[in-house]
């Protein structure tokens, strides 16, 4: 079964990716982190994703998740995809290579917040600079003031407010289309995502199941 989650900045997704993942085997690819360890190399990545806070263009965006993906998942089977695709086009790419695969996209849930929660909810997300664990303020508190590996815990530099903001306007430009389009293929399960971490795992393991 492969799987995508959307949603906007803070919704949690990452947080549901990683428990599904570990609750079914599933290969687990998180877009963002996954970009912003190629970011740590690639000077013109890191200028758009981090000091400019936007996106990368589809095709080069797919081009380096294909190539991942063919050195890691071969086979595109059992695939959990965590805020990829974000667009139309990025999504009509991913799926012609699973066709090419004779694989297709099983399932793609939205996690619903708001606006004003995505914001209070990236302004309190916290990364360890030892491990790059996420902690978040409110809804994933650290044990202390610091990570449990004992690392500091920093704010990544597109958590600030203006940053979050432009995000979010290109989150809701280039992802609404294609949540349209994923409701049209009856690939779409809605769900809310502001009530608590393991209420919504538990609707999602049962729509898996």
């Amino acid at each position: 079964m492969n799987i995508i989650i959307l949603g906007p900045q803070g919704s949690g997704k990452g947080t549901q990716a990683r428990l599904l993942s570990e609750k079914f085997g599933l290969f687990y690819l998180e877009s963002g982190d996954f970009l912003r360890e190629i970011a740590k190399k690639d000077k013109e990545v890191n200028e758009i994703i981090n000091v400019q806070g936007k996106l990368l263009p589809d095709e080069q965006t797919f081009s380096l998740i294909k190539n991942y993906l063919e050195e890691k998942a071969p086979l595109a089977t059992n695939l959990l995809f965590d805020g990829y695709p974000r667009s139309v086009k990025q999504y009509q790419l991913l799926k012609d290579w699973l066709i090419q695969k004779s694989q297709k996209i099983d399932i793609a849930f939205l996690l619903e917040i708001s606006e004003e929660e995505s914001i209070r909810r990236l302004s309190a997300r916290r990364v360890c600079e030892k491990d790059g664990k996420v902690w978040n303020l409110i809804t994933n508190p650290p044990p202390s003031d610091e990570c449990s590996c004992g690392g500091n815990l920093i704010q990544r530099p597109d958590d600030t407010l203006e940053k979050i903001k432009v995000r979010l306007s290109e989150y809701r430009k280039t992802t609404e289309p294609l949540v349209s389009l994923l409701e049209k293929e009856n690939l779409l399960i809605k769900i809310n995502g502001e009530r608590p971490i393991e209420v919504i795992f538990h609707d999602l393991v049962n729509y898996v199941k």
